[in-house]
């Protein structure tokens, strides 16, 4: 499987952007995540969206503001960012696996190349 991330850009705070993270399978059967690392710091769980039902789960730090969605049929999933900060800027990367959502980056066995979000105060 491999993923292809997009959407990121410039933006000012407060501003919105919808990330887009497509598939080159199917990946219906796995679940989705998107993680993000700013500049010298670790890779960190954001959000993620389980294959069977649907559930969502999401950082303490982004909740109310970001919702992650997917498209089975697209092989695609999104993350929409609304309310933007300059915390969140950072390499956002999309992610997949079989199983349940975890929030380690160890338990992901695919990866997209990362989309760059800067958020400018």
């Amino acid at each position: 499987v491999q993923l292809q991330a997009s959407g990121g850009g410039l933006v000012q705070a407060g501003d919105s952007l919808r990330l887009s993270c497509a598939a080159s399978a199917r990946t219906f059967s796995f679940a989705m995540a998107w993680f993000r690392q700013a500049p010298g710091k670790q890779r960190d769980f954001v959000a993620g969206i389980e294959f069977n039902d649907g559930s969502t789960y999401y950082d303490d730090s982004v909740k109310g503001r970001f919702t992650i969605s997917r498209d089975n049929a697209e092989n695609t999933v999104y993350l929409q960012m609304n309310s933007l900060k300059p915390g969140d800027t950072a390499v956002y990367y999309c992610a997949a696996k079989g199983g349940v959502v975890r929030t380690t980056t160890p338990a992901y066995n695919y990866w997209g190349q990362g989309t760059q979000v800067t958020v400018s105060s």
